[in-house]
Protein backbone atom coordinates (compact mmCIF):
# COMPACT_ATOMS: atom_id res chain seq x y z
CA UNK A 1 0.00 0.00 0.00
CA UNK A 2 1.77 3.38 -1.07
CA UNK A 3 -0.49 5.49 1.31
CA UNK A 4 -2.10 4.67 4.85
CA UNK A 5 -4.14 7.08 6.64
CA UNK A 6 -5.90 6.08 10.35
CA UNK A 7 -7.40 8.74 12.46
CA UNK A 8 -6.16 10.42 15.44
CA UNK A 9 -6.93 12.82 18.34
CA UNK A 10 -6.83 16.41 17.07
CA UNK A 11 -4.88 17.33 20.46
CA UNK A 12 -2.45 14.59 19.61
CA UNK A 13 -1.34 16.01 16.39
CA UNK A 14 2.47 16.92 16.63
CA UNK A 15 4.06 20.21 17.01
CA UNK A 16 4.73 21.61 13.58
CA UNK A 17 5.93 25.11 11.56
CA UNK A 18 3.00 25.38 10.02
CA UNK A 19 0.63 26.96 11.91
CA UNK A 20 -2.92 25.74 10.10
CA UNK A 21 -1.71 22.61 10.61
CA UNK A 22 -1.72 22.74 14.92
CA UNK A 23 -4.26 21.99 17.42
CA UNK A 24 -4.55 25.08 18.01
CA UNK A 25 -5.38 26.00 14.31
CA UNK A 26 -8.65 23.06 14.71
CA UNK A 27 -9.43 24.82 17.86
CA UNK A 28 -10.02 28.12 16.49
CA UNK A 29 -11.58 26.25 13.18
CA UNK A 30 -13.89 24.74 15.87
CA UNK A 31 -15.18 28.06 17.56
CA UNK A 32 -16.09 29.11 13.74
CA UNK A 33 -18.10 26.34 12.37
CA UNK A 34 -15.57 23.94 11.28
CA UNK A 35 -15.49 20.22 12.98
CA UNK A 36 -11.71 19.15 12.78
CA UNK A 37 -10.40 15.95 12.58
CA UNK A 38 -6.79 14.70 13.61
CA UNK A 39 -5.06 11.90 11.04
CA UNK A 40 -1.71 9.97 10.87
CA UNK A 41 -0.83 9.21 7.16
CA UNK A 42 1.99 6.66 6.28
CA UNK A 43 3.17 7.37 2.56
CA UNK A 44 6.53 5.07 0.58
CA UNK A 45 8.48 7.29 -0.64
CA UNK A 46 8.17 6.14 -3.92
CA UNK A 47 4.17 7.57 -4.06
CA UNK A 48 6.47 10.93 -3.17
CA UNK A 49 8.76 10.74 -6.21
CA UNK A 50 11.68 9.53 -4.86
CA UNK A 51 14.14 6.88 -5.81
CA UNK A 52 14.38 4.95 -2.17
CA UNK A 53 11.62 2.78 -2.98
CA UNK A 54 8.64 1.61 -2.01
CA UNK A 55 9.62 0.01 1.26
CA UNK A 56 10.84 3.01 2.67
CA UNK A 57 8.06 5.17 3.73
CA UNK A 58 7.30 8.03 5.81
CA UNK A 59 4.67 9.17 8.43
CA UNK A 60 3.36 12.48 9.05
CA UNK A 61 -0.09 14.28 10.83
CA UNK A 62 -2.76 16.00 8.84
CA UNK A 63 -5.33 18.36 10.09
CA UNK A 64 -8.84 18.37 8.01
CA UNK A 65 -11.42 20.48 8.64
CA UNK A 66 -15.05 19.09 7.83
CA UNK A 67 -17.60 22.35 6.59
CA UNK A 68 -21.12 21.93 6.07
CA UNK A 69 -23.21 23.83 3.44
CA UNK A 70 -25.69 22.78 4.92
CA UNK A 71 -27.66 19.82 6.25
CA UNK A 72 -27.77 17.52 3.38
CA UNK A 73 -24.00 18.52 2.02
CA UNK A 74 -20.22 19.39 3.32
CA UNK A 75 -16.68 19.07 2.29
CA UNK A 76 -13.37 18.92 3.38
CA UNK A 77 -10.34 21.51 4.00
CA UNK A 78 -7.00 20.87 4.62
CA UNK A 79 -5.05 23.91 5.63
CA UNK A 80 -1.54 24.31 4.23
CA UNK A 81 -1.75 20.60 3.91
CA UNK A 82 -0.60 18.04 3.43
CA UNK A 83 2.68 19.16 4.81
CA UNK A 84 4.71 15.79 3.02
CA UNK A 85 5.93 17.21 -0.40
CA UNK A 86 6.06 15.46 -3.44
CA UNK A 87 7.95 15.53 -6.31
CA UNK A 88 6.09 17.90 -8.95
CA UNK A 89 5.51 15.30 -10.91
CA UNK A 90 4.05 13.23 -8.78
CA UNK A 91 1.87 16.04 -6.71
CA UNK A 92 -1.24 15.03 -8.58
CA UNK A 93 -0.70 10.76 -8.14
CA UNK A 94 0.09 11.53 -4.27
CA UNK A 95 -2.87 14.01 -4.06
CA UNK A 96 -5.42 11.42 -5.69
CA UNK A 97 -4.13 8.49 -3.53
CA UNK A 98 -4.21 10.49 -0.33
CA UNK A 99 -8.28 11.42 -1.46
CA UNK A 100 -9.18 7.95 -2.28
CA UNK A 101 -7.51 6.46 1.39
CA UNK A 102 -9.38 9.58 3.57
CA UNK A 103 -12.56 8.99 1.86
CA UNK A 104 -13.97 6.21 3.93
CA UNK A 105 -13.20 8.54 7.35
CA UNK A 106 -15.16 11.93 6.31
CA UNK A 107 -18.83 11.99 6.44
CA UNK A 108 -20.35 10.38 3.46
CA UNK A 109 -22.41 13.23 2.07
CA UNK A 110 -18.76 14.94 1.78
CA UNK A 111 -19.17 16.16 -2.27
CA UNK A 112 -15.32 17.39 -2.03
CA UNK A 113 -11.92 17.66 -0.32
CA UNK A 114 -9.69 20.69 -0.75
CA UNK A 115 -6.11 21.01 -0.07
CA UNK A 116 -4.69 24.35 -0.06
CA UNK A 117 -1.25 23.48 -0.34
CA UNK A 118 1.36 24.89 1.11
CA UNK A 119 3.73 23.17 -1.96
CA UNK A 120 5.84 25.46 -3.63
CA UNK A 121 4.00 26.68 -6.89
CA UNK A 122 5.68 24.80 -9.95
CA UNK A 123 5.42 27.87 -12.05
CA UNK A 124 7.46 29.58 -9.68
CA UNK A 125 10.31 27.25 -10.59
CA UNK A 126 10.46 27.67 -13.72
CA UNK A 127 12.66 30.83 -15.50
CA UNK A 128 9.94 31.87 -18.41
CA UNK A 129 7.13 32.88 -15.84
CA UNK A 130 8.93 35.79 -14.61
CA UNK A 131 9.23 39.10 -16.24
CA UNK A 132 13.02 41.04 -17.19
CA UNK A 133 12.70 43.06 -13.62
CA UNK A 134 12.32 39.35 -11.85
CA UNK A 135 8.63 39.52 -11.20
CA UNK A 136 6.63 36.55 -11.36
CA UNK A 137 3.71 36.61 -13.17
CA UNK A 138 2.16 34.12 -12.09
CA UNK A 139 0.97 30.38 -13.44
CA UNK A 140 -0.66 29.45 -16.90
CA UNK A 141 -4.54 29.64 -17.32
CA UNK A 142 -6.41 26.94 -15.22
CA UNK A 143 -6.58 24.43 -17.64
CA UNK A 144 -3.20 23.95 -18.51
CA UNK A 145 -2.17 23.70 -14.63
CA UNK A 146 -5.08 21.07 -14.11
CA UNK A 147 -2.95 19.07 -17.38
CA UNK A 148 0.36 18.83 -15.35
CA UNK A 149 -0.84 18.27 -12.06
CA UNK A 150 -3.36 15.28 -12.87
CA UNK A 151 0.19 14.35 -15.06
CA UNK A 152 -0.07 10.47 -13.98
CA UNK A 153 -3.50 10.15 -11.93
CA UNK A 154 -5.79 7.46 -12.55
CA UNK A 155 -8.59 9.68 -12.54
CA UNK A 156 -7.81 12.82 -13.75
CA UNK A 157 -10.17 14.39 -11.26
CA UNK A 158 -7.99 17.39 -9.64
CA UNK A 159 -9.45 20.74 -10.00
CA UNK A 160 -8.16 24.44 -9.60
CA UNK A 161 -10.63 25.63 -7.12
CA UNK A 162 -12.26 28.77 -7.70
CA UNK A 163 -11.05 30.61 -4.65
CA UNK A 164 -8.05 30.14 -2.12
CA UNK A 165 -8.19 30.90 1.57
CA UNK A 166 -5.17 30.72 3.25
CA UNK A 167 -2.56 33.45 1.55
CA UNK A 168 -0.56 32.16 -1.90
CA UNK A 169 2.10 34.37 -1.74
CA UNK A 170 4.72 35.10 1.13
CA UNK A 171 8.00 36.44 2.63
CA UNK A 172 9.82 34.52 4.94
CA UNK A 173 12.49 36.05 6.95
CA UNK A 174 15.86 33.64 7.96
CA UNK A 175 15.77 34.30 11.92
CA UNK A 176 19.39 32.08 12.19
CA UNK A 177 20.58 35.16 11.07
CA UNK A 178 22.40 38.10 13.84
CA UNK A 179 20.86 40.95 14.30
CA UNK A 180 22.92 43.24 12.51
CA UNK A 181 22.68 41.02 9.19
CA UNK A 182 18.77 41.15 9.48
CA UNK A 183 19.08 45.01 9.69
CA UNK A 184 21.46 44.93 6.87
CA UNK A 185 19.44 43.05 4.54
CA UNK A 186 16.80 45.39 4.94
CA UNK A 187 15.73 47.83 2.11
CA UNK A 188 17.52 51.52 3.65
CA UNK A 189 13.98 53.60 3.95
CA UNK A 190 12.81 50.12 6.17
CA UNK A 191 15.92 50.25 8.72
CA UNK A 192 15.12 54.42 8.60
CA UNK A 193 11.63 53.84 9.76
CA UNK A 194 12.94 51.60 12.81
CA UNK A 195 15.55 54.12 13.78
CA UNK A 196 12.80 56.96 13.55
CA UNK A 197 10.92 55.13 15.51
CA UNK A 198 13.06 54.38 18.56
CA UNK A 199 14.24 57.94 18.77
CA UNK A 200 10.85 58.95 18.60
CA UNK A 201 10.14 56.67 22.18
CA UNK A 202 7.53 54.51 19.85
CA UNK A 203 7.09 51.69 22.81
CA UNK A 204 5.86 47.87 21.87
CA UNK A 205 4.33 46.43 24.73
CA UNK A 206 2.79 42.58 25.25
CA UNK A 207 -1.02 42.66 26.27
CA UNK A 208 -3.51 40.18 27.56
CA UNK A 209 -7.19 39.62 27.84
CA UNK A 210 -7.13 43.50 29.15
CA UNK A 211 -6.03 45.11 25.85
CA UNK A 212 -8.45 43.40 23.58
CA UNK A 213 -10.61 46.90 23.51
CA UNK A 214 -7.95 48.62 22.53
CA UNK A 215 -6.25 46.75 19.87
CA UNK A 216 -10.32 45.60 18.16
CA UNK A 217 -10.47 49.87 17.95
CA UNK A 218 -7.31 49.88 15.75
CA UNK A 219 -8.85 47.22 14.12
CA UNK A 220 -12.11 48.76 13.29
CA UNK A 221 -10.64 51.81 11.91
CA UNK A 222 -7.85 50.07 9.89
CA UNK A 223 -10.56 47.50 8.24
CA UNK A 224 -12.95 50.43 8.00
CA UNK A 225 -10.89 52.20 5.95
CA UNK A 226 -9.05 49.54 3.55
CA UNK A 227 -12.92 48.53 3.48
CA UNK A 228 -12.08 44.76 4.44
CA UNK A 229 -14.19 42.12 5.67
CA UNK A 230 -14.58 43.11 9.45
CA UNK A 231 -14.24 40.38 12.33
CA UNK A 232 -15.87 41.15 15.81
CA UNK A 233 -14.18 41.13 18.97
CA UNK A 234 -14.82 37.63 20.29
CA UNK A 235 -13.06 36.10 17.15
CA UNK A 236 -9.77 38.23 18.51
CA UNK A 237 -10.68 36.98 21.95
CA UNK A 238 -10.50 33.23 20.64
CA UNK A 239 -6.87 33.93 19.39
CA UNK A 240 -5.67 34.44 22.36
CA UNK A 241 -7.48 32.29 24.54
CA UNK A 242 -7.00 29.25 22.10
CA UNK A 243 -3.18 29.46 22.64
CA UNK A 244 -1.45 26.25 24.28
CA UNK A 245 1.08 28.67 26.34
CA UNK A 246 3.75 25.91 26.07
CA UNK A 247 6.85 24.89 24.66
CA UNK A 248 5.42 22.30 22.13
CA UNK A 249 1.99 24.06 21.31
CA UNK A 250 1.36 27.15 20.10
CA UNK A 251 1.99 30.52 21.67
CA UNK A 252 0.38 34.32 21.02
CA UNK A 253 1.54 37.61 21.63
CA UNK A 254 -0.96 40.25 20.96
CA UNK A 255 1.83 43.72 20.72
CA UNK A 256 0.24 47.39 20.50
CA UNK A 257 3.11 50.18 19.95
CA UNK A 258 1.56 53.38 21.32
CA UNK A 259 3.60 57.48 21.73
CA UNK A 260 2.36 58.87 25.00
CA UNK A 261 -0.32 56.61 25.72
CA UNK A 262 -2.20 56.31 22.20
CA UNK A 263 -2.35 53.20 20.36
CA UNK A 264 -0.61 53.42 17.10
CA UNK A 265 0.02 50.07 15.44
CA UNK A 266 -1.02 46.35 16.79
CA UNK A 267 -0.63 42.76 15.76
CA UNK A 268 -0.76 39.21 16.85
CA UNK A 269 2.58 37.01 16.90
CA UNK A 270 1.75 33.58 16.61
CA UNK A 271 4.91 31.01 17.52
CA UNK A 272 4.68 27.46 16.81
CA UNK A 273 7.41 25.67 17.12
CA UNK A 274 10.34 27.02 14.75
CA UNK A 275 7.80 29.29 13.19
CA UNK A 276 6.75 32.65 13.78
CA UNK A 277 4.20 34.43 11.72
CA UNK A 278 2.88 37.44 11.51
CA UNK A 279 -1.13 37.19 11.72
CA UNK A 280 -3.15 40.22 12.37
CA UNK A 281 -2.13 43.44 12.52
CA UNK A 282 -3.56 47.28 12.47
CA UNK A 283 -2.57 50.96 11.96
CA UNK A 284 -3.33 54.48 12.32
CA UNK A 285 -2.55 56.10 8.79
CA UNK A 286 -0.35 58.43 10.57
CA UNK A 287 1.32 56.10 13.02
CA UNK A 288 5.00 57.72 13.73
CA UNK A 289 6.50 54.88 11.92
CA UNK A 290 5.33 52.74 15.04
CA UNK A 291 4.22 49.89 12.31
CA UNK A 292 8.07 49.66 11.52
CA UNK A 293 8.64 49.27 15.50
CA UNK A 294 6.13 47.16 16.25
CA UNK A 295 7.34 44.64 13.20
CA UNK A 296 11.02 44.66 14.28
CA UNK A 297 10.66 44.39 18.28
CA UNK A 298 8.20 41.13 17.07
CA UNK A 299 11.48 39.50 14.59
CA UNK A 300 13.30 39.76 17.83
CA UNK A 301 11.08 38.66 20.19
CA UNK A 302 10.45 35.36 17.67
CA UNK A 303 14.48 34.86 17.88
CA UNK A 304 14.16 34.77 21.70
CA UNK A 305 11.70 32.28 21.53
CA UNK A 306 14.30 30.45 19.44
CA UNK A 307 12.44 30.58 16.10
CA UNK A 308 14.55 29.93 12.78
CA UNK A 309 11.94 31.94 10.46
CA UNK A 310 9.53 34.34 10.58
CA UNK A 311 6.50 34.09 8.09
CA UNK A 312 5.42 37.55 7.61
CA UNK A 313 1.69 35.61 6.36
CA UNK A 314 0.73 37.18 3.17
CA UNK A 315 1.48 39.55 0.36
CA UNK A 316 1.01 40.11 -3.46
CA UNK A 317 2.66 37.99 -6.27
CA UNK A 318 4.50 40.56 -7.37
CA UNK A 319 4.62 44.67 -7.41
CA UNK A 320 2.47 44.97 -10.08
CA UNK A 321 0.61 48.64 -9.50
CA UNK A 322 -3.03 47.40 -10.32
CA UNK A 323 -3.01 44.60 -7.04
CA UNK A 324 -4.91 45.20 -3.98
CA UNK A 325 -2.04 43.93 -2.04
CA UNK A 326 0.93 46.12 -3.46
CA UNK A 327 1.10 48.53 -0.66
CA UNK A 328 1.24 45.63 2.24
CA UNK A 329 3.55 43.96 -0.69
CA UNK A 330 6.01 47.12 -0.74
CA UNK A 331 6.10 47.15 3.33
CA UNK A 332 6.68 43.27 4.07
CA UNK A 333 9.69 42.82 0.83
CA UNK A 334 11.31 45.87 3.33
CA UNK A 335 12.34 43.52 5.83
CA UNK A 336 14.18 41.63 3.54
CA UNK A 337 12.63 37.92 3.41
CA UNK A 338 12.72 35.78 0.70
CA UNK A 339 9.57 35.81 -1.71
CA UNK A 340 7.73 32.53 -1.78
CA UNK A 341 4.28 31.42 -4.07
CA UNK A 342 2.56 28.34 -2.76
CA UNK A 343 0.58 26.20 -5.34
CA UNK A 344 -2.69 27.34 -3.34
CA UNK A 345 -6.26 25.33 -3.21
CA UNK A 346 -6.80 22.54 -5.02
CA UNK A 347 -10.07 19.85 -4.77
CA UNK A 348 -10.77 16.22 -5.31
CA UNK A 349 -14.18 15.74 -5.65
CA UNK A 350 -16.32 13.13 -4.42
CA UNK A 351 -20.09 13.65 -6.12
CA UNK A 352 -19.05 15.35 -9.33
CA UNK A 353 -22.32 16.75 -9.44
CA UNK A 354 -22.97 18.18 -6.41
CA UNK A 355 -19.51 19.73 -6.22
CA UNK A 356 -20.19 21.08 -9.75
CA UNK A 357 -23.36 22.87 -8.19
CA UNK A 358 -20.94 24.20 -5.17
CA UNK A 359 -18.56 25.41 -7.77
CA UNK A 360 -20.38 27.44 -10.08
CA UNK A 361 -22.10 29.19 -7.15
CA UNK A 362 -18.69 29.91 -5.51
CA UNK A 363 -17.81 31.53 -9.13
CA UNK A 364 -20.36 33.81 -8.87
CA UNK A 365 -20.08 35.17 -5.30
Amino acid sequence: MLCKVEQKEVENISPTNVLPQTPYWGRLKDDQGFQPKGFEITVSKELLGFDEGGTTKVKDDLLVLIKYLNDNFCYAYVPYGPKLEPAFENQGLFLEELSERIKPNLPSNCIFIRYDLLWENQWAAEDEYFDANGNWQGPPEVNIQEMRVNYKTNNFNLRKSASDSLPKNTFFIDLTLKESELLANMRYNTRYSIRKAIKKDINVREYGLEGIEDWYQLYLETALRHDMPLQNVDFFENILTNQDNNSKGVSVKMLMADYQGEYLASMFLVLSHKRASYLYGASLPNNKMASYALQWESIKLAKEHGCTEYDMFGSAPNINDSHPLRGVHIYKKGFGGDLFHRMGCWDYPYQQQEYDLFRLQEISN
